[in-house]
């Protein structure tokens, strides 16, 4: 009973912990944003957006046609453009619209007054989705279906390539049903159908085998440390609702390199940004994928092996004495 009246509190406030403080804590931090135009019209803005220290990470560009290419390469989030006319500003609301909004309330503030600053959204979030949310919560079940996949794969006694086999099997099949629901039928994913599919099972992969690799090592305990990671820290530190670079540090670093995050953004940059920047994603979510199946096989083989070796170095039992 003491343990119960322990536990639970701890359990709960940590819960509030990972969930709460981080979007209580929104703000950005070094943030890629970018300037275009002549070095002289740009610099007084470059100026005003860092003065906000460690708010922006501003990238210079030489024209608007050079920041549209860095926005749709996924280098910065937008950028703005002076232009005879006054300033311009690019967004990508498809990289997260709580982003586009951000910035353009930062660069109206700063905008000379009676200045109508012009937009124009280079990569737009898709009007089934405009606001993000449909991906924003995709992060969550996903996260729960690799859990739930290396919980099962422990406590069936699935072991080494079976076990391997099934938390494989059991991927390939969430990605495919995911891409079924949010492509085909919500039409909130944009991208090449079997991209999505295969970057939602290799979400699903990543944290299946996590969860069964710390099981693996650590006996039915290692299922709690691999749930922990992937959905009480990985899912409200993942940035999938905002961005990455909102949350408070190393809120933010740590959460791409947890399965939720690092899957977050290897779906947006394939349903939108036709799979720029997902390199560090894709090796983030591989690493987990790969040592987690190969701790499964592993363990698997050495305790087959283990009872056939206790066997044949087992002592013969003497006969008995007529």
């Amino acid at each position: 009973m003491l343990m119960v009246l322990v536990m639970v509190p701890v359990v709960i406030a940590l819960a509030l912990w990972a969930f709460a403080w981080p979007n209580a804590r929104i703000a950005p931090h070094d943030l890629p944003v970018g300037v275009a135009g002549p070095a002289a019209a740009t610099a007084p803005l470059q100026q005003q957006l860092e003065h906000r220290e460690g708010a922006f990470d501003v990238h210079r560009y030489a024209d608007e046609s050079a920041a549209r290419d860095a926005i749709g390469n996924r280098h910065v989030y937008g950028a703005v453009v002076v232009t005879p006319q006054g300033p311009k500003l690019l967004t990508a609301s498809a990289a997260g619209p709580v982003v586009a909004q951000l910035l353009n309330d930062a660069v109206s503030r700063q905008a000379p007054p009676g200045t109508q600053l012009r937009t124009d959204d280079v990569v737009a979030a898709p009007e089934a989705d405009p606001r993000g949310s449909v991906l924003g919560s995709s992060a969550l079940p996903l996260a729960l279906a690799g859990v739930a996949a290396g919980s099962l794969v422990t406590l069936l006694g699935l072991r080494g390539v079976r076990a391997a086999t099934a938390l494989v099997g059991a991927a390939a099949l969430v990605g495919l049903a995911a891409a079924a629901i949010a492509d085909s039928w919500l039409g909130v994913l944009t991208g090449n159908w079997w991209a999505q599919a295969g970057a939602l099972g290799l979400m699903a992969l990543a944290a299946g085998a996590a969860v069964a690799g710390f099981a693996a090592l650590l006996g039915r305990a290692g299922i709690g440390v691999g749930a922990l990671l992937v959905v009480l820290l990985g899912n409200p530190w993942s940035g999938v609702t905002s961005a990455p670079e909102l949350l408070p540090e190393p809120v933010g670093t740590i959460g791409q390199l947890l399965p939720p995050g690092a899957g977050g953004t290897l779906l947006r940059s394939v349903a939108f940004f036709d799979g720029s920047g997902a390199g560090t994603a894709i090796a983030t979510l591989g690493t987990w994928a790969v040592l987690g199946l190969l701790v499964v096989i592993l363990v698997g083989l050495r305790g087959r092996r283990t009872p056939a070796t206790a066997e044949r170095h087992a002592a013969p039992v003497p006969a008995p004495v007529s």
